[in-house]
């Protein structure tokens, strides 16, 4: 008697081998027969005739650090078919921390991955002080997912060097020491890795660089020999793009942060990974960070970039930020009325004439992003429309400017109109990287590079901007499905890139593919009909934060550990996923 039987479905393995027609059966939460037709009987059938059946995604890039203190289900990535996520990217964290300095933690993070501080104070229990502890916090619960994490370089150095390391004061050989012998424990109790940022683009809620910034390469190559002693596993890297120029601020360029990343896999047995994304500045930098990745990975090191399967920007609508959100009308609105309300409000010509007509209220340097819509109204030609659905790749047609001036219009009046689509709640795309001249394939080419690592969907993360944690789904759908505006990639593909390939980065050898023996982390999906859903709002984290999130119809069946976790989307209450040590 098995557990579960999968009947009749088209099976996409997760190796990239073609697809084919068969069962799956699941014991004890592992797969424990591949066949067709399986013999025997089973306490559930899932008849999935007609239906993929995938490995489980693993998702190596969130942020969901804060969020495992309340939230068993980690939405949104769980109903995208993700049974795995890892925690703990570019440097920051929730541990270790010193009794005392929980404060400065979370302004850090709200800082760098704008999640709103008022739920990581309300939400977070801080049952913990040392990483290890942070690790048996999780693993005391259960979830949707299961939830692996890299001890962050901004939460090490914040705990050994207090408002020394806050400031990215240089380290002396003593705090070098601390840190490392904190990076081997906390590789020892089953972090898989260890993540650190240098880019100027992350910085603090008090507008401080994340603590590790600046670290020198005697520091690095500290944390990189303490983790290889212990075990090895990954080294994670947020890198600089753009020299600073400031001789007080000596960051590095990509290309020479990359190198120092190259000898760093050369000299230790680490996986080195870093973010690469392409920037206006420099739109063909990131093919050198490919070719010499690829050099150092002839030469027996592994370094290996995480690229994004669309552009990296934001959401712009009325209930994150737009171009009118310091226009006096409509704080007075935000301020008094539900969000439904507003929306009905914003409807009213008149409202609409009354908003159009004022100026700016001044903005408040001391509140993060408070000028941000301000600037999204001074750049039309960047911000898009996305279409009745959720088009990721607009042409120059559907920006704001040009369908202003189509329509004979100022474009405050098109951001406006726009806005007010779908009853209010439409959402514009401002891409600010990977769309450098409406090159599309420049996401293709890093997709489909064999170095390229497919990540960085930041679930958890920037939840007042973006929804990119529908990113699993999206390679299903308009990568392997949908695309019209260049080249495509097989959904054979589609799958490896995010079950094979990632567990192998991992090292989780256990998960990842449909196969005898490996865990029963499955999904079955409709793939004709696989949907990912228009962005909305939702006021459902602690303390009433907002966030935005992103849905999907077509995932029949998504089964963690052997046990069905959401059944045509919907959330069954089962909760398998636990902690997984390195």
């Amino acid at each position: 008697m098995f557990d579960i039987i999968i009947r009749g479905g088209t099976i996409v393995d997760g190796t990239g081998a073609s697809r084919f027609t068969g069962d799956v059966a699941i014991t004890n939460g592992v797969i424990t027969e591949v066949g067709t037709p399986i013999v025997g009987e089973a306490k559930e059938e899932i008849n999935a005739a007609g239906k993929l059946v995938t490995p489980g995604f693993i998702d190596i890039h969130t942020h969901y650090d804060g969020q495992v203190s309340w939230d068993t289900l980690l939405e949104p990535s769980s109903g995208h078919g993700v049974t795995t996520v890892v925690v703990g990217n570019c440097g920051v964290g929730f541990a270790p921390v010193r009794p005392g300095r929980e404060e400065w933690l979370v302004q850090l993070m709200e800082g760098v991955e704008d999640i709103p501080g008022t739920a990581l104070h309300e939400g977070i229990n801080w049952e913990w002080e040392t990483f290890p502890e942070y690790l048996d916090a999780i693993d005391a619960r259960r979830y949707a997912v299961d939830i692996a994490a890299y001890v962050p370089h901004g939460a090490v150095r914040g705990y050994v060097m207090g408002e020394r390391g806050a400031r990215n004061e240089d380290a002396t050989a003593e705090d070098i020491a601390e840190m490392a012998r904190i990076v081997a424990e906390a590789r020892a109790a089953g972090a898989v890795g260890f993540s650190t940022s240098r880019t100027m683009g992350h910085k603090a809620k008090d507008g401080e660089p994340v603590p590790g910034t600046f670290a020198s390469q005697e520091e690095l190559f500290a944390m990189a020999h303490a983790l290889e002693s212990a075990g090895g596993g990954i080294f994670e890297i947020a890198p600089e793009v753009l020299p600073s120029g400031d001789a007080s601020q000596p960051t590095m360029g990509l290309m020479e942060e990359v190198k120092w990343m190259g000898d760093m896999a050369l000299n230790t047995k680490l996986k080195v990974t870093f973010l690469l994304l392409q920037y206006a500045t420099m739109p063909n930098t990131w093919k050198e960070a490919l070719d010499y990745s690829s050099d150092i990975l002839q030469k027996g090191g592994f370094l290996r970039p995480q690229v994004a399967a669309r552009p990296f920007g934001m959401m712009v609508g009325w209930a994150g930020y737009h171009p009118f959100s310091k226009r006096p009308t409509f704080v007075k609105l935000a301020e008094e009325l539900s969000m439904s309300e507003l929306r009905a409000e914003l409807a009213r010509t008149d409202v609409r004439a009354q908003i159009l007509a004022e100026d700016d209220l001044p903005v408040d340097m001391n509140v993060q992003f408070d000028g941000l819509g301000i600037r999204l109204g001074q750049i039309p030609h960047l911000v898009y429309a996305m279409g009745d659905g959720t088009d990721y790749e607009p042409t120059a047609e559907m920006s704001v400017k040009a369908l202003a001036d189509a329509a004979g219009v100022s474009t405050h009046e098109m951001f406006y109109d726009l806005l007010n689509q779908q009853g209010g709640k439409a959402f514009l795309m401002f891409p600010t990287l990977n769309y450098v001249g409406e090159n599309h394939d420049v996401i293709y080419e890093m997709l489909t590079h064999p170095v390229a690592i497919n990540g960085l969907a930041d679930g958890g993360a920037h939840v007042r901007m973006i929804c990119d944690a529908s990113i699993p789904t999206y390679l299903l759908t308009h990568w392997a499905r949908d695309r019209v505006r260049g080249k495509k990639i097989s959904v054979e593909e589609a799958v490896r890139l995010q079950t094979t390939e990632t567990a192998d980065v991992l090292g989780l050898n256990d998960r990842g593919a449909i196969a005898v023996g490996k865990r029963a982390d499955l999904n079955v999906i409709d793939f004709e009909n696989l949907r990912i859903n228009p962005p909305h709002e939702a006021d459902d984290l602690p303390a009433g934060g907002r966030r935005l999130l992103q849905s999907a119809d077509g995932y029949v069946a998504t089964i963690v550990n052997g046990v069905v976790t959401r059944r045509d989307g919907a959330d069954t209450g089962a909760r398998p996923g636990r902690l997984v040590r390195a």
